[in-house]
C-alpha cells in the first residue's frame, strides 16, 4: 500500500507541475502576442462623390474596403448614401 500512496503522489506532483508550466507559458505567449498587435489603421478619407457611371465602380469599391474590414457597417452606410445621393 505505501507504494501504490508514493505512486500516486509522485503522479499528483508531476501533473501539477505540468500544468503550471503550461499556464506560465500560455500567459508569457498571450502578453507577448498582444504587445506585437498593431493598433487598426485609420480609415481613409472619403473620396469625392463620382458621377454618372462611376457610382458603380465607386460602390464596388466601397463593398471591398468594407469586406477587406476598412469600413464598419455605419460608415459603409453613410457612404453609400452619400454616392447614391449624388
Amino acid at each position: 500500500m505505501p507504494g501504490l500512496l508514493r505512486g500516486i503522489a509522485r503522479t499528483a506532483v508531476v501533473a501539477g507541475t505540468a500544468t503550471s508550466v503550461s499556464n506560465r507559458v500560455s500567459r508569457r505567449q498571450g502578453r507577448r502576442w498582444s504587445a506585437q498587435e498593431s493598433p487598426p489603421a485609420p480609415a481613409p478619407a472619403p473620396a469625392p462623390a463620382p458621377a454618372g457611371s462611376d457610382r458603380i465602380a465607386a460602390l464596388k469599391d466601397l463593398a471591398e474596403l468594407k469586406a477587406q474590414g476598412v469600413l464598419t457597417e455605419v460608415e459603409f452606410e453613410a457612404e453609400k448614401a452619400r454616392i447614391l445621393a449624388s
